[in-house]
């Protein structure tokens, strides 16, 4: 079992920045993938990014590339979504997931993918 725990989210301006945190409470030598998705209301949860176990591998959405970067902290078992230049299309509640990475090099890009999940932190961006 994993318990996720993000932090971080806040109302910001647009162009404003802002990184969340996520902290796994599991076995560090455990491979997990993890994830970043969202969901803004009355809107189905998507994919915002997410890193391979050992963080050599990443993907984004299309709408966060050149934006956002998804890393990892291996020791601290923790990984972090670093958001530059917030548009108000942005604004959603962010969850981060996690799940083992059986395949080595796969990028998990699906919500049904992931086993784990946060809570969720809330990113508002005004205008």
């Amino acid at each position: 079992q994993v318990q996720l725990e993000e932090s971080g989210g806040g109302s910001v301006q647009a162009g404003d920045s802002l990184r969340l945190s996520c902290r796994a409470s599991a076995r560090s030598e455990v491979p997990y993938a993890m994830g970043w998705f969202r969901q803004a209301p009355e809107k189905e949860r998507e994919f915002v990014a997410a890193v391979t176990d050992d963080g050599a591998k990443t993907d984004y959405a299309d709408s966060v590339k050149g934006r956002f970067t998804i890393s990892r902290d291996g020791l601290k078992n923790t990984v972090y979504l670093q958001m530059n230049r917030l548009k108000p299309e942005d604004t959603a509640v962010f969850y981060c997931a996690a799940r083992l990475q059986v395949w080595k090099n796969i990028v998990y890009s699906s919500p049904s993918e992931y086993d784990y999940w946060g809570q969720g932190t809330q990113v508002t961006v005004s205008s």
